[in-house]
């Protein structure tokens, strides 16, 4: 994977290339509403949850609100790796947006909003169970409502059935179990993530099946809710190097053409999004570019731009990434690592700085920082990257320390801690120091670099300026439980003293390389 920050997929020619974002958004569903494209994606234990991003053309995509703010369950004050939110679906209806979406071992949640960017409802919960997943809802022609789901084979023991339940048309409970609507384990040995939909009159549910890596889209159809359905491939990898692509939204343009919008599992750098075309023939979707001729698409590198733009409309987005701390609240780039409160972090106290309030790292002797709440973090914005932050440690007491942190299954932090003997630069993997310098001043200035493949490497520079100074082990960023590798920062509290904080003046993303920033 070659991706470099920062990734731009709008050629700005009339065409665009894949992915359309080079970033975690898992399993996203995306809606048209008038000439607008909104979309949500999974967001599992990290809050603000159920993220919204909003584009004009399906290609350039900006973050514009969070659907949720914290987990609606107490447990998720610790660390839950790879609960938390699962794929989501985003629809319109009766004057305003839904989105329902599964914890996989609470049940069924919805929440509604008068408008993408406005306040969300509390979660309302639709229907209680432990191993139910990826719910999407359908309102049909004559008023009754419908719930397409899956099952997560982790709770459930099912992984390859697919069940639509009859739904009270105002979304507040379910009316029955209804029944399993395909089942075919020799052909599809995992089918999950469905999307419902009607066209023509036609039901179709898509979804994606063989697994994340390695898997498929499917195409299912019948001309009554609950079937009998019928079943067709219609993406696979092919000789393409975009993996598993599946699951995702099927949607229209003004114009009445098609686009499929799908993830891509790329390792450490998360589920990236790929747009495809679509074209209908016998009343099927036909994705991508059929190359071998066999009836089945396989994805594209680049298209023409779903929207038609002339040069002075063209506007090239992407979600935000860098943050200069010059704003009153956080950039919606930032997700706490479980449940969050509003006082852990302060722009207000030190205009232009971020102050990140010292916290317990954890319980028992040796904390592990992977299980702190309070790490702040952003996805990978692209394969190959840099970021730096300015840190300032003069608030902080013995026991502190603050830094950069890269994790995911595991992690490296490069960072500063007040000790009995001074103020120290560590790196440290998975809580263990690998390096430590003599003592430093503050502020310091800590960079990360990550090539192309997830290897990592550190350095720090005097806040005054200078050389950046390698800080040499080997560390590969890896992914997380169902999220890709995040990088952040963070204030812990490593021993019982005095209230403190550090305070940082940027965080900022370049090239690979690029130290003069």
């Amino acid at each position: 994977m070659t991706l470099q920050y920062p990734w731009n997929p709008d050629r700005g020619d009339g065409t665009y290339r894949n992915p359309v974002i080079a970033s975690d958004y898992s399993d996203p569903d995306v809606i048209r509403h008038g000439d607008d494209f909104f979309m949500t994606a999974s967001s599992f234990h990290c809050t603000p949850g159920l993220p919204i991003l909003h584009s004009r053309d399906l290609v350039n995509w900006t973050l514009v609100n969070h659907a949720l703010i914290n987990l609606p369950n107490p447990r998720f004050s610790r660390v839950q790796r790879g609960q938390g939110v699962w794929a989501p679906s985003l629809r319109f209806h009766a004057g305003r947006f839904w989105i329902f979406f599964a914890m996989p071992d609470e049940g069924f949640f919805v929440v509604t909003a008068e408008h993408p960017t406005a306040r969300w409802s509390t979660p309302h919960l639709l229907a209680p169970g432990e191993g139910l997943i990826d719910p999407c809802p359908l309102w049909d022609d004559d008023g009754n409502a419908y719930l397409v789901h899956a099952y997560a084979a982790s709770r459930a023991g099912i992984k390859h059935r697919l069940r639509v339940r009859p739904m009270a048309p105002d979304g507040s409970r379910l009316l029955g179990q209804g029944q399993i609507v395909f089942f075919d384990p020799n052909k599809h040995p995992t089918i999950e993530g469905p999307k419902f939909l009607k066209r023509g009159g036609w039901y179709y549910i898509l979804a994606p099946a063989g697994g994340v890596p390695h898997g498929w889209q499917v195409a299912l159809r019948a001309r009554s809710v609950f079937g009998p359905y019928e079943d067709r491939i219609v993406l696979e990898q092919g000789e393409t190097e975009v993996n598993g692509p599946h699951q995702g939204a099927l949607v229209d343009t003004a114009d009445g053409a098609w686009w499929f919008i799908h993830f891509q599992d790329a390792g450490y750098l998360g589920r990236i999004a790929h747009l495809q075309p679509v074209t209908w023939r016998d009343d099927w979707p036909q994705m991508g570019d059929d190359r071998d001729g066999n009836g089945v698409g396989e994805p594209v590198a680049s298209f023409r731009m779903p929207v038609s733009t002339t040069p002075t409309t063209i506007v090239t987005t992407a979600p935000q990434t860098s943050d200069e701390f010059d704003a009153p609240r956080l950039g919606r780039q930032w997700q706490w690592n479980a449940n969050h409160e509003a006082h852990w972090s302060d722009l207000v106290a030190r205009p232009g700085w971020l102050r990140l309030l010292a916290h317990p790292a954890g319980e028992g002797d040796a904390p592990d920082l992977g299980l702190a709440p309070n790490l702040l973090l952003q996805k990978f914005p692209a394969a190959a990257f840099s970021v730096e932050t300015l840190l300032d440690m003069s608030g902080t007491h013995q026991g502190h320390r603050a830094g950069l942190v890269v994790i995911g299954r595991e992690h490296a932090t490069l960072a500063l801690r007040r000790d009995p003997t001074g103020l120290r630069l560590a790196l440290s993997v998975n809580n263990q120091p690998v390096f430590v310098t003599e003592e430093v001043s503050s502020p310091v200035r800590l960079r990360a670099d990550v090539a192309a493949g997830g290897a990592c490497s550190f350095s720090y520079a005097p806040a005054s300026g200078g050389a950046f100074r390698p800080v040499s082990t080997p560390f590969r960023a890896q992914p997380g439980d169902w999220i890709g590798a995040r990088a952040g920062l963070y204030c812990i509290a490593t021993e019982p003293t005095a209230p403190g904080y550090a305070d940082f003046a940027h965080f900022r993303f370049g090239p690979p390389g690029d130290s003069e920033r």
